[in-house]
């Protein structure tokens, strides 16, 4: 029996909760296979499925199954969890101030492909409205330090601002966070983590209103630091 009060949901389901919600889940229903939320959960595809058969016994989630996958939702009770649990992290993060984020690594040559999807209106008004500055048409990719990542972890547990996913004409395009940041102390931008990507953890990409190679004269191989102070912004609405 899993208590549908945030407290008392087990640490596994409050992971499995948690990731749900980053998947968008929490705004609307999205369709998830427990392959897909085993890989992210780093667990089993048999484990990943209790998850979700507990969270829906519990009223946390709502589910409707189909071949490709479970059309799954974040209940009105499973935000109620999800928000007691933030008011307790936030209260004990409060009190010992807010983590300072620090990254420094090399530059690289991405599959340029940054260009074509920020510049795909879908993308790019969600930016400028929740971001408040019009990105470069491209992305600037580094890669930081084994050291590193554990920092990196821990930046990636925290919602961030959620861009959602939106279909054109063509194709359907998937969610993404961004969290705000500073680029070697002077320029505004952005660290972009696709709900779908490629990259691991080591890779960071960058979005900003100006093209940081040419700003700071940037050649592969060159060092760049970025830099947030206080824990990333989150949607004002989430």
């Amino acid at each position: 029996m899993v208590s549908s009060d945030g407290l008392g949901v087990g640490p596994s389901l409050w992971f499995t909760l948690l990731e749900l919600m980053r998947l968008g889940c929490l705004r609307r229903a999205v369709r998830v296979s427990t392959t897909e939320l085993a890989a992210r959960l780093g667990c089993s595809q048999q484990s990943a499925s209790r998850h979700l058969r507990m969270l829906e016994g519990a009223g946390l989630v709502s589910r409707r199954i189909g071949s490709d996958g479970s059309l799954i939702r974040v209940t009105a009770e499973g935000r109620r969890a999800l928000e007691e649990v933030y008011m307790v992290l936030r209260g004990e993060l409060d009190e010992v101030g807010g983590e300072v984020f620090e990254f420094e690594g090399a530059v690289f040559s991405g599959m340029y492909q940054g260009g074509y999807y920020i510049t795909r209106p879908g993308y790019r008004d969600q930016i400028v409205e929740k971001l408040g500055f019009d990105p470069y048409p491209g992305t600037l990719n580094f890669r930081i330090g084994e050291a590193d990542l554990e920092q990196r972890r821990r930046l990636d547990a925290l919602p961030g601002v959620h861009l959602e996913g939106f279909r054109d004409s063509d194709r359907a395009f998937g969610g993404a966070r961004c969290y705000p940041l500073l680029v070697n102390g002077e320029v505004e931008g952005a660290l972009i983590v696709a709900d779908r990507t490629s990259y691991d953890l080591s890779v960071l990409e960058v979005i900003s209103p100006v093209g940081l190679r040419e700003r700071f004269g940037l050649e592969d191989g060159d060092t760049v630091r970025v830099t947030f102070v206080g824990g990333p912004a989150s949607d004002a609405d989430s």
